[in-house]
């Protein structure tokens, strides 16, 4: 039961990307430029005398978007892949970070048929640098309690 809700929340997670990727251009630019904007205005309350490119931090919460996504993504498909045995551990980690590199190249993809989105090879690049430290982290966490006890 554990396993089935474990690929679950992997296929729950692949379509919330989906979903975010689908959007025309102008609906994600309308998101981004939300959280922009309040991003903004927490930095101009805290610090005033700081000058902002808008244009930069935009650009920044556009691909941490990218990063996180897949980051948690990696989470997921490790988590769903891993059982008690060990031996496949080292597996584990190579198809799960393979999942996540193949479901960002199918997303860039996708991406081409969206209206006003393009596929960006830069991307998929971000998503599993995001994918490979959530993995990572998770394995770490998990050597980390395994010690303790």
């Amino acid at each position: 039961m554990n396993k089935l809700f474990s690929w679950f929340a992997v296929g729950l997670w692949m379509g919330l990307i989906f979903y975010f990727s689908h959007q025309p251009a102008t609906e994600s630019n309308h998101l981004s430029t939300g959280i922009t904007e309040i991003l903004l205005r927490a930095v101009t309350t805290s610090a005033p005398s700081i000058d902002v490119d808008v244009l930069a931090i935009h650009h920044l919460i556009r691909k941490a978007a990218h990063f996180f996504a897949y980051f948690i993504l990696g989470v997921l498909v490790f988590r769903a892949l891993s059982g008690r045995k060990m031996a496949r551990y080292r597996r584990n980690i190579v198809v799960a970070l393979g999942i996540c590199i193949l479901y960002a190249i199918s997303d860039e993809v996708h991406q081409l048929f969206v209206d006003g989105r393009s596929g960006e090879l830069r991307d998929v690049f971000i998503d599993s640098i995001g994918a490979s430290v959530g993995i990572l982290l998770y394995v770490c966490i998990q050597a980390f309690f395994r010690r303790a006890k």
